[in-house]
């Protein structure tokens, strides 16, 4: 079922001849000796003409059909005339968006989390719409809430190596993921997906602080790690500089006394207290 366009008649000056037919009638069945029937007839056939007339606003589609069959489509806007026979609905073309409730779902690894979305939408394709689905806004609830559930268990929450796609760290990708999905869903209803995006995004509250508490100890893990990697560095780079420039020659036991004594002044999270050796290192 695809959306066809038909040809309509401006509304406006086919209701002016039929209320001049309608007068007409009715001046031909008040004339003297004018006949009533004919003047009946003309009047009833315009009342009955004049039901065909009906009003499309900008941004609205009017589907026809003629006893259940798909006529066609009407998109210019104003007052339209068609078969008075033809069943006339109207859909709304505009942008519409709606956010999802918040859902409680399990992520990839498996922890409960509380996800959100903001669907932006709207009608493509009215035949679609009205003839492919009961009812296509409620279709498209439902089917947003599936999809967001679908993409929530795709990913982890938290992003574990380097390149790894999470729901936190990379909300363009997972947005762009969600588009997709609904995309892909909603194309039956004569539906596009404008944009889609994570509205809301936590822990659920029964595991919210534990994983607080892991996300701190990530990050305090992560900056010890990359502390380290530095003094190492810092350490073989002085040591090379001091046999190079010939300053110092050191056995391998002052070699490794002085390796420990600057990654503690370098690892260590308070300031260091300098002792003076007056005598000689033994």
């Amino acid at each position: 079922m695809k959306e066809n366009p038909i040809r309509s008649l401006p509304g406006i000056p086919v209701v002016l001849i039929l209320l001049a037919a309608t007068i007409a009638g009715i001046a031909w069945m008040a004339a003297p000796g004018g006949q009533p029937v004919p003047g009946i007839a003309l009047a009833v056939v315009c009342a009955f003409l004049v039901t065909g007339a009906y009003k499309v606003e900008p941004n609205q589609a009017a589907v026809l059909s003629l006893f259940g069959k798909y006529v066609g489509t009407v998109k210019q806007d104003g007052l339209r005339w068609n078969n008075p026979f033809y069943a006339k609905r109207k859909i709304s073309l505009r942008v519409r968006n709606f956010e999802s409730g918040r859902l409680k779902v399990n992520e990839l690894d498996g922890s409960p989390i509380e996800i959100a979305a903001v669907i932006v939408w709207r009608v493509v394709d009215s035949a679609e719409a009205v003839f492919n689905v009961d009812d296509y806004e409620s279709f498209v609830h439902i089917q947003s809430e599936a999809a967001l559930r679908a993409m929530a268990t795709s990913y982890p929450y938290d992003q574990h190596e380097e390149g790894d796609i999470s729901l936190r760290s990379h909300p363009a990708e997972i947005s762009e993921r969600l588009k997709e999905q609904l995309d892909e869903r909603l194309h039956a209803a004569g539906v596009e997906v404008l944009e889609a995006r994570i509205s809301h995004l936590a822990y659920a509250p029964e595991i919210a602080q534990a994983m607080l508490q892991r996300q701190q100890a990530n990050a305090v893990i992560a900056a010890r790690t990359r502390i380290v990697a530095g003094a190492v560095g810092m350490v073989e780079m002085a040591l090379a500089e001091l046999e190079k420039n010939g300053t110092v020659r050191l056995d391998d036991e002052r070699r490794a006394a002085m390796v420990s004594n600057l990654l503690v002044v370098l690892c260590g999270d308070r300031g260091t207290q300098p002792v003076v050796n007056a005598g000689s290192l033994y």
